[in-house]
């Protein structure tokens, strides 16, 4: 398994086949300079846990595209496969399906360039990457197979991202919109506090 990318470390580039608004297409992540992407790894299609993290990303993805970001979403399956997933589960587990590109990765090219293919069993780990407009990584995650991601926290990420990346202002615990952010502290070697504007409160 090859390494996996750091935080701060540019994004790999890739180019693949995707099942998008019904056709083939070809997706590059060259397209998306300048704007956010969210680069989501996932087993497989028609599997147990799966098609509930792809539909819960559905119901989020207006919210993510009023943010100015896009997702992306990479399987081992063929785009076929893909074709199939997507009209007899994910339409019917949200109203128009998915609109994002499903990526197909068959050999697991870009599941390597992230460090994230299994090549003993041929699958994407499940894991995702935050990418900014620069293309740097801001945000990587991976879990167990059987542990589903939440589409809520992914959304709550890339929020205070944008917001770090727009102000500087540093983003405390469970941050969210309309919440109090921080000034970058100085560093005097005795560690600083949070201050009055925020209380352990304000992370739930």
């Amino acid at each position: 398994m090859n390494r996996i990318p750091r935080v701060g470390e540019k994004a790999p580039q890739f180019a693949a086949v995707a099942f998008h608004d019904g056709v083939p297409v070809e997706v590059r992540l060259s397209q998306y300079t300048g704007q956010w992407v969210i680069l989501i790894f996932y087993p497989g299609d028609f599997t147990c846990v799966c098609p509930t993290e792809i539909a819960a990303l559905a119901v989020k993805y207006p919210a993510i595209r009023e943010l100015g970001a896009e997702i992306l979403v990479v399987s081992t399956d063929e785009v076929e496969t893909d074709r199939r997933f997507h009209e007899r589960c994910l339409s019917k587990l949200v109203p128009g399906g998915a609109r994002f590109p499903l990526l197909s990765d068959p050999g697991g090219v870009i599941g390597s360039m992230y460090g994230v293919y299994d090549t003993q069993a041929r699958l994407e780990l499940r894991s995702h990457f935050i990418i900014d407009p620069e293309g740097i990584i801001q945000s990587l995650e991976m879990v167990a197979a059987h542990v589903g991601r939440s589409a809520k926290e992914m959304l709550r990420q890339l929020r205070a991202l944008k917001e770090h990346h727009a102000t500087g202002r540093m983003m405390p615990c469970g941050w969210e919109p309309g919440k109090p952010t921080l000034a970058a502290g100085v560093d005097t070697g005795e560690g600083t506090l949070p201050g009055d504007s925020w209380k352990p409160r304000d992370a739930f």
